[in-house]
Parts: C-alpha cells; structure tokens; sequence
C-alpha cells in the first residue's frame, strides 16, 4: 500500500500525544524525574513479552555486533541523553518554549537524511515541510498565552542550546535507527535494543546518584504507576515501534518526522474537551495550517 510509512507517522503522533497526557498527569503527581526513570523499565518488561510473543526469543541476539551499535547508540541518544537535555530545557525555558524549540527536530532529520542517506525532497515537499511546522508553531505559540511567568528565562541561551541539542539528539537517533535496521530488520527487536540501551543509560544514572530507590519507592502511588504504565504503552512501546517502522518505510525522512511532530496539535481536542481549556483563534488557524501542510505531503 502507497504511504504506509506516512500513516504510520500520523499513528505515532497520536500515540505520543496520548503519552504527553498520561506522563504528565503521573509527573504531577510523582515527578518527572520518577516519570523519566520508571517509564523505560515499564516499556523495557513489555517491549520483551512482545519480542518474546512476536518473535519467539526474549531478546535479538542474533542481531549482529554492528546492529547492536546502531540501535545501541540509538537507543542512548533518543532515550538517555536526548531526553535529559529536553528536561533539563524545560527547567531553563518552560514547556511551552522548549516544545516550540524540539519541533525544530524535523529541519534536523532532513538535512541528515540528505547528507547520509542521499534523500532529496523537492521543493514543493519543502514547502509542505514548512508550512505544517508553521502551523505547529502557532499552536504551541497560542497555548503559551494561558500560561504565567512565560517571560524571557534568565538562562535563555542555555536553555536554547538544549533544546535544540535534544532536537537534534532526536533526529540522529531516528537515523541511526534506519541504519540499525537496514535490510529489513524487525522494528520490534530494533526498538527492544534501542530502549534496552536507553535502560541501561538512565539506571546507571540514577544509581550512581542514588536516585533509583526512592524514584522506586513513589511507585506507591498506585494511580501515577497506572498512568505511567499506559503511558508507556503509548510512548516507548507502540510509538517507537510505529515510528521505526515508519521511517524505514516512508519515502522521506523528513516527511516521516514531521507528520510525527503533529502531537501537538492532536492534543488540542484533549486540552478543549477534558481540560476544559479555552482554545484562541491563532491555535485554530495553527490546527488548520498544519493539516493543510500534512495532506499536501500526502497529494505533491
């Protein structure tokens, strides 16, 4: 079927924006440091009953040392250190910037597509990039208005430099994937050595900052853990696995990564519905933009 890796974008989008929602009502509650930490092990039990139930082996073994690298590093990048600059930006910047900054991510997998993997999108392509990113912006940009103390951050610069560092981390981890899974390697043994890496990363992290067991501990919390573990679901597990099988399958990468960055956008029904949030007239024309840009991909 024509643009199975683009619909399968548009799944992974709805996926991650259902996660932003699960993840964020848990970090109101525990954190986002205990989010962070338990939400790899959740996706990292369930991700090896999958490959188990799937695949018939608890773990790819057989993959190959050069694959392991691939997807190993991956995992690193898109999970441990990607994840930990964004955090860290939303601290310096606030959410409503560093969200406006991270959809930056897409220019970022196209230009390396283009260096590494010789993928060129025309020009009529580059302006349905554009103008879905655009409407990304507006969105995120309107949603900023009901937020306080969204002034100018004292440590911008920094803050900045994170974020489009996690940006970045982002897009290379999406091409590292396509490597790691070049010759038609499963994306669910791709993305269990991706979040086993990442795993690794962040635990390591956490015990040696003596972290881990009181991150553990708040588990206690029996409707955070829930949250978490759908969560999860949503997230590291049936997100990744469509967005790696997205970008193995989709004719650009830099189309694939931009339907994917339409979260923001899907969340707005969820903000008006269930939170009760009062939507501004430039979110609305953001909403349309983006689809208009996203179906032009589909149609040029």
């Amino acid at each position: 079927m024509l643009y199975l890796g683009e619909i399968a974008s548009l799944f992974t989008a709805m996926c991650w924006s259902t996660n932003a929602v699960l993840f964020a009502k848990a970090g109101r509650r525990v954190g986002s440091s205990t989010v962070n930490v338990i939400r790899i092990g959740m996706a990292l039990l369930v991700m090896v009953l999958l490959h188990l139930a799937l695949v018939g082996s608890v773990f790819p073994v057989a993959a190959g040392w050069v694959r392991f690298a691939w997807l190993g590093v991956s995992g690193l990048i898109g999970f441990a250190l990607g994840d930990g600059l964004l955090f860290e930006a939303y601290v310096l910047l606030g959410p409503r910037l560093t969200v406006l900054i991270f959809t930056t991510w897409p220019v970022f997998a196209a230009l390396m597509a283009w260096g590494m993997l010789g993928q060129t999108m025309g020009l009529p392509k580059v302006c349905a990039m554009v103008v879905t990113l655009g409407g990304i912006a507006l969105v995120v940009l309107e949603k900023s208005k009901a937020l306080p103390g969204q002034a100018r951050p004292r440590r911008f610069t920094l803050g900045l430099m994170l974020a489009l560092g996690g940006a970045a981390g982002q897009a290379v981890g999406f091409i590292f994937s396509k490597f790691g899974m070049a010759g038609g390697f499963s994306p669910i043994s791709a993305n269990l050595i991706r979040v086993a890496a990442g795993a690794l990363a962040l635990w390591t992290w956490q015990i040696l900052r003596g972290e881990l067991a009181p991150n553990c501990r708040k588990l206690k919390d029996g409707h955070a853990a829930m949250l978490i573990c759908y969560g999860a679901l949503f997230g590291p597990v049936i997100g990744v696995v469509l967005s790696l099988y997205a970008i193995n399958h989709a004719h650009y990468l830099g189309v694939a990564s931009t339907l994917m960055s339409l979260s923001p956008v899907m969340i707005l029904p969820f903000a008006v519905f269930v939170e009760k949030e009062r939507v501004g007239a430039w979110a609305i024309v953001g909403t349309v933009v983006s689809i208009c840009g996203a179906a032009a991909m589909f149609l040029i």
